[in-house]
C-alpha cells in the first residue's frame, strides 16, 4: 500500500480533511481502494454453494425497544461448516445488525458498517437517524450486488432503537440494497419462513423485553426444526442462540448463561408439548 508520503502534498490534505463527506467507505475508497473489498470482479465461476452460509436470523419489538436473535450455524451445500458462527453484530449504541447469505462477506460487511457508523459521529459530532442509518447499509450492499450474482449474497436485517418515538424499528433488504421498514417483527434466512409462522402465532403487542426473548427463542426452535440449515440449541456442546436486546439503555448482548436459562425453560416446555406454545384463537 502506498503511504501518505508517494503522494502529493494538495491530494493529502484534501483527503485528509473534511471534503464534504462523512462516509468511511469513501474515504478509503479515495486514499486505500485496495483495502476495501473488490466487489467489482466478475468470478470464473459461480462459488456460492462452495462457500459456508449464514442462516436464520429473527427480530421483534417489544415495549420501548426491540430484540434479535439468530441461530449458530454456518452450512456449505449440505455440510456443516461450522456449529458456533456469529451472525448478531452490534453496529453502534443503539443498532445492531445479523446477517444471512454467505458468511465471511455478511461478517466483513458488519464490521466495516460498524466502522462507518463510528466514522460518520467522528466526522459530524452527531449520530444518524435510524432512518439515516438504515439508508447507509443499504448503500453498502447495493455495492455488492456484483459478487451476490456471482453467488455471493449477504442479505442483513437491521434493528435500532428510534429515542425521537422511543420504540424499536426493524429493516429488511433485498440483494440490491432496497430498505423495507417491518413492523412489529421479521426473520430473514432459510428458515425464515418457518420462525416467521411462529412470530404470527406467538407475537403480542406491549409485551416485555423477557417475553420476546423467549417468543424468538422459540421461533429459532421452530425454524430448526423444519429447516435443515437452521441449528437447534446445541445442549451437549453448550452453543447457544445469540441474542442482543436494544432499548433506551442501548445495546446489550445476553450473555451465555442467560440465553441457556431461556433455552432449558423452553425445552422444558417442549417435552410436554413438542410442537411449542399454542397460540390462543381470540
Amino acid at each position: 500500500m502506498a503511504s501518505h508520503r508517494d503522494l502529493p502534498a494538495g491530494l493529502v490534505n484534501q483527503l485528509f480533511h473534511n471534503n464534504g463527506s462523512s462516509s468511511f467507505t469513501e474515504f478509503v475508497a479515495a486514499y486505500a481502494p485496495e483495502l476495501l473489498p473488490q466487489r467489482d470482479k466478475v468470478l470464473a465461476t459461480p462459488i456460492g454453494d462452495q462457500v459456508p452460509h449464514a442462516t436464520t436470523i429473527v427480530a421483534a419489538t417489544f415495549a420501548g425497544g426491540v430484540v434479535m436473535a439468530g441461530d449458530r450455524r454456518a452450512t456449505s451445500g449440505n455440510i456443516i461448516s461450522q456449529r458456533d458462527v456469529e451472525k448478531v453484530f452490534r453496529a453502534d449504541d443503539y443498532s445492531c445488525m445479523g446477517i444471512a447469505g454467505t458468511a465471511s462477506t455478511g461478517i466483513e460487511m458488519a464490521r466495516l458498517y460498524r466502522v462507518e457508523l463510528e466514522h460518520y459521529e467522528k466526522m459530524e459530532g452527531r449520530t444518524l437517524s435510524v432512518a439515516g442509518k438504515a439508508n447507509r447499509l443499504a448503500t453498502m450492499i447495493r455495492g455488492n450486488l456484483g459478487m451476490a450474482m456471482q453467488g455471493l449474497v449477504v442479505v442483513p436485517l437491521f434493528a435500532a432503537y428510534d429515542p425521537d418515538r422511543d420504540e424499536g424499528r426493524i429493516f429488511s433488504y433485498d440483494v440490491a440494497g432496497g430498505p423495507y421498514e417491518r413492523d412489529r417483527f421479521d426473520a430473514i434466512g432459510s428458515g425464515s419462513i418457518f420462525a416467521r409462522g411462529a412470530l404470527k402465532k406467538l407475537y403480542r403487542d406491549g409485551a416485555s423485553a423477557d417475553d420476546m426473548v423467549m417468543t424468538l427463542i422459540q421461533a429459532l426452535y421452530d425454524a430448526a426444526d423444519d429447516d435443515s440449515a437452521t441449528g437447534g440449541p446445541d445442549v451437549t456442546r453448550k452453543i447457544w442462540p445469540l441474542v442482543s436486546v436494544i432499548d433506551g439503555d442501548g445495546y446489550r448482548r445476553l450473555t451465555d448463561e442467560q440465553v441457556a436459562g431461556y433455552v432449558e425453560q423452553m425445552l422444558e416446555q417442549r417435552l410436554i408439548s413438542p410442537d411449542g406454545p399454542i397460540a390462543p384463537l381470540r
